[in-house]
């Protein structure tokens, strides 16, 4: 952009899916924002990230004029497989619940945030280093940052830090005034990208003796696989004929027939953790989105966590300027944090009942485990709360 405005009413830091949406729902009551991002767009638009859209999620997508493409070119998915050894049942979302989940890649959707940006002319500056904040706790904080050897400053009436986990938004709380909460997995995914057909039309959830593995898919030519590996595990550690391998091993054998493989055209190692962060304010600035909690990735949360909570804060922010009222300022943590939580829990559960974890000798252990995959092969009421809960809760 050719000039960096000197206010704005909320400055968003971090221009990823959370921030991104962040500002155009903004945009949309009335408020005006900008956005500062530490990397360029094609940086942004390269990161590998899932896909799994909840129903409500999609809904808020298409309100906000952003569904073009994805709903011509996503997958509309009405349940998903769950395999235990041999065995293999379908969660009927519709059946269960009336609703479905959209598998659309995270990467197209940011692409189609940063087009309706560009087209509402809302500021995204990126290339924005050493971000860094005061008078948090007054009624107009300042903002400064460094791109390409200048130092600007812009005034706001709020912050948003979107950030991300691993940015600088958590800094600028004071120590102890925050708590965190956090759970470490003892293994990684290992994913794999292929052209290839997919091996099934919807996603596969497998527990197996040698580890978890999930089927997933991009279109109908792409497939995304995912097996669980050590928690040191490296990229070296997997060659494309020891991945095709697993994977087949970890699968019914019927559905393993089905599978076809080829050369990876990209290959990733993804840890698994849970973390919270609390409040998700101080002051003028608001926590969203990774900034604010993660999730591992097997309950396809982490994208749709961030979709509610740029919504209740964006909703908090327009009411302020719309009737001066801080009501929803003032509850957005204790609002949003309810529905973190839900996720976490069943992103928890997930993780739990689908991965052999190290040193699960014990046969205490063990049982447990294929107790609860049995109940929820046999029992109705079971399938039906996983399926409320992967469609994803009420907003």
């Amino acid at each position: 952009m050719s000039e960096i405005p000197r206010q704005t009413r909320v400055l968003i830091i971090g221009g990823g899916p959370a921030g991104s949406l962040l500002a155009l729902l903004l945009h949309q009551q009335g408020v005006e924002s900008v956005i500062l991002e530490l990397r360029t767009r094609e940086h942004v638009l390269e990161r590998v990230r899932a896909g799994v859209i909840e129903h409500g999620s999609a809904e808020i997508i298409r309100a906000a004029g952003l569904a073009g493409r994805m709903d011509s070119e996503g997958f509309v998915h009405e349940g998903v497989q769950v395999a235990h050894g041999e065995k293999m049942i379908r969660i009927d979302f519709e059946g269960l619940t009336g609703k479905h989940v959209t598998i659309y890649g995270q990467t197209e959707l940011q692409r189609d945030l940063y087009d309706a940006l560009d087209t509402a002319c809302i500021p995204l500056i990126d290339e924005a280093e050493g971000v860094r904040v005061e008078g948090i706790e007054s009624d107009a904080p300042v903002v400064s940052f460094e791109r390409g050897g200048t130092t600007s400053q812009i005034q706001c009436d709020f912050i948003a830090g979107c950030d991300g986990a691993h940015g600088v938004s958590n800094d600028f709380i004071p120590p102890g005034l925050q708590r965190t909460f956090e759970r470490m997995y003892p293994f990684c995914w290992v994913g794999l990208l292929s052209e290839t057909r997919p091996i099934s039309d919807e996603l596969i959830y497998a527990r197996h003796e040698r580890g978890f593995a999930l089927c997933s898919m991009r279109n109908e030519s792409r497939s995304r696989y995912y097996v669980q590996g050590p928690a040191d595990t490296t990229l070296d550690d997997w060659p494309d004929d020891r991945f095709w391998s697993e994977l087949a091993a970890r699968l019914p054998t019927a559905t393993s027939a089905s599978l076809v493989t080829g050369p990876s055209i990209e290959k990733i190692v993804t840890p698994l953790r849970s973390w919270v962060s609390e409040p998700l304010r101080h002051g003028r600035l608001f926590l969203a989105g990774d900034t604010a909690h993660v999730v591992p990735p097997t309950g396809a949360k982490g994208l749709n966590l961030a979709i509610s909570d740029v919504v209740y804060l964006s909703e908090a922010l327009a009411g302020f300027y719309r009737n001066g009222s801080s009501t929803g300022l003032d509850g957005y943590s204790d609002h949003a944090l309810a529905r973190v939580w839900k996720a976490v829990r069943f992103s928890w559960w997930m993780t739990n009942m689908l991965h052999v974890f190290p040193g699960m000798s014990d046969d205490f252990e063990r049982r447990l485990q294929t107790t609860e995959l049995d109940y929820l092969f046999g029992s109705e009421n079971a399938q039906r709360a996983m399926a409320e809960n992967y469609v994803g809760l009420p907003l």
